[in-house]
């Protein structure tokens, strides 16, 4: 820790526990992991000092704390840090711990509940599957309490990736320094505990008095989502978050994105009093035309079981319910296999199906054993599985469950959400509905009809650049992939890979009532390459493009405009004159929402 002093106090408690303390206000004391010390947490302390009193403790056997007993239990730790506590005067504290560091703040807050305000639990484990519990225990067995640099590299290559990201070297540079400085007597005998700790709170969590964050990242492995949402599952005021993309040390890795989670934990009840806006960032705007993705709609409905298992049923009775603050709902049937998963869950996600969604739409509505299997999916921030490929989806904490008949209401608010232009799947009658399919059919009928589109990704439409100016894809007929003159014949041959979604024009020339045309909205995947005449435009600078049929300018004039006002409708007349017919559009949720006004 030599280089803590340039911008932290270290100290010495009578016990020989080192630690580092900086900033004032509110106290937390950070608890790091397994061959890490205090400093570990410098990212922390940088950023979090203008506003709390942070203390970082060296654990037993790390950095200048004295070596544990040679047989320790999780309570030698969690005692060492209430010593601590009583040396510097602190009455309450936050506690934020990172892995074997996440299992004492854990334990500090089980064994003196009056101690703690909040827990913070980075990156812990519980309850290992069977491989992983070979793999840590082998590791474990193989320490001698002698130096090992071989392992120190396998451990970087666990934390940060094999090979390390490139902008992460200097990070994993400063951690590998920290392995390779511990203690190797206190590195061993810690390490034995961690590596059979992981189900020493699986009875005792449903008793955690105080509020408790279990924040894990997507790529964690050893840590992993499962076990950061079974956590907060049986915590009685638990949370799960994940954050994408991050491995073991996000903490390091990333410290801006992990910190901000932490402080907006930490810092919740405050916000609540001092806020007059509770969900003040939240895009409502956005959140409203995510909403406006659900047709008279398929669900996918996923959560975490209590064994760390992803869980899901198939629903179409979704709806919103308030945009301030953001909360939608679900039913599940008393008598359904999940209902006992759902009803104590505290997190699930609501998945919108698309419309080549109906084969897993039919797998989740049966007793299949392993539904998960069909889908590809990641966890959402709270840990549910959000599936790939669904037009929508809204990751959400329960809010509150509901008895209603022989149904549970499931009311969710929504802590993540994303969408887009694809078509969705709908059902009615008994039957699934595919708009796609329909549109598909309109076309057939008459197969010189000239079939455009207007493909979007990301707030960019798809042109291509002619000697004459800039044209939309189209084609004779929608035809096929094999048939060089059709719209999808077009877009292969440039290899574009699109989805066609709702009709968007249909017109006839004033001079040739025999000719049609007819366009479509849709989504794109953005090619490899634009070597092809491909152009990505920006909504916003449609309108300065050299585009030569006047029609087409229309159209797109309109597109522009009815993006902003997310309000779609579909032209039916010639290239002169005819009407838009609205499509019915956020209506939908102004009506469940109890917005008419």
């Amino acid at each position: 820790m030599a280089d803590a002093s340039a911008w932290a106090r270290q100290g010495k408690a009578p016990d020989g526990t080192g630690f580092i303390r900086a900033g004032a206000g509110t106290p937390v004391l950070f608890i790091h992991g397994v061959g890490m010390n205090a400093a570990i947490w410098q990212p922390q302390i940088e950023r979090m000092t203008d506003r709390f009193d942070v203390v970082a403790i060296d654990m037993l056997g790390h950095g200048q704390s004295p070596l544990p007993p040679q047989h320790p239990e999780l309570a030698d730790y969690a005692d060492q840090a209430v010593r601590l506590l009583d040396h510097l005067g602190l009455d309450k504290v936050f506690v934020v711990g990172h892995s074997m560091g996440a299992l004492v703040a854990q334990e500090l807050a089980l064994r003196a509940p009056g101690r703690v305000r909040r827990i913070v639990s980075l990156n812990a484990v519980f309850r290992r599957p069977p491989e992983l519990t070979e793999a840590v225990r082998q590791r474990a067995a193989a320490l001698t309490g002698r130096g090992d640099a071989a392992g120190t590299a396998q451990t970087i290559a666990r934390w940060f990736g094999d090979p390390v990201p490139a902008e992460l070297e200097a990070t994993a540079q400063k951690t590998a320094s920290a392995l390779s400085a511990v203690d190797p007597e206190g590195y061993a005998r810690t390490y034995r505990l961690f590596a059979r700790a992981d189900d020493d709170h699986a009875d005792r969590l449903p008793t955690l008095a105080v509020p408790a964050l279990f924040m894990t990242g997507s790529e964690d492995k050893n840590s992993s989502p499962a076990m950061s949402a079974a956590m907060a599952r049986l915590a009685p005021r638990g949370r799960c978050t994940v954050l994408p993309g991050e491995r073991h040390m996000m903490a390091v890795a990333a410290p801006d994105l992990t910190t901000r989670h932490i402080v907006d934990f930490l810092t919740e009840d405050e916000a609540i009093e001092q806020s007059t806006q509770a969900n003040a960032g939240f895009d409502s705007g956005e959140f409203r035309r995510a909403l406006g993705s659900f047709l008279t709609g398929v669900t996918i409905v996923t959560t975490i079981g209590p064994d760390g298992e992803p869980r899901g049923f198939t629903a179409n009775s979704f709806t919103s319910v308030s945009l301030d603050p953001p909360l939608v709902l679900v039913c599940i049937a008393h008598k359904a296999l999940g209902h006992p998963v759902f009803a104590t869950s505290k997190s699930f996600a609501i998945n919108i199906l698309n419309e080549g969604q109906k084969a897993a739409s039919g797998i989740f509505a049966s007793k299949a054993a392993d539904k998960f299997a069909s889908v590809t999916w990641r966890p959402g921030q709270t840990g549910s599985p959000v599936l790939d490929g669904s037009v929508a989806s809204f990751d959400c904490d329960m809010e509150r469950l509901v008895d209603a008949g022989d149904h549970s209401i499931l009311i969710g608010r929504v802590r993540d959400f994303e969408h887009n232009s694809a078509p969705p799947l709908g059902y009615c009658r008994g039957a699934y509905i595919a708009p796609g399919l329909s549109q598909e059919a309109l076309a057939a009928t008459q197969p010189g009809t000239d079939v455009g589109a207007i493909l979007e990704n990301a707030g960019r439409i798809l042109f291509l650049e002619t000697a004459d100016g800039f044209e939309l894809p189209r084609g004779r007929g929608l035809g096929s992939a094999g048939d060089s003159k059709s719209l999808k014949g077009l877009l292969a041959a440039k290899a574009i890979e699109a989805q066609l979604g709702f009709l968007y024009a249909v017109w006839d020339d004033a001079g040739n009532q025999s000719r049609t045309h007819v366009y479509y909205r849709g989504t794109f995947d953005v090619p490899a390459s634009s070597d092809r005449g491909i152009r990505l435009v920006d909504i916003d600078d449609i309108g300065g493009l050299k585009i030569a049929d006047p029609a087409i300018r229309s159209m797109l004039s309109r597109y522009v405009r009815e993006c902003s006002q997310d309000a779609f409708g579909v032209y039916v007349g010639n290239e002169v004159e005819g009407e838009v017919r609205p499509l019915a559009r956020a209506g939908l949720s102004a009506m469940n929402t109890g917005d008419q006004g």
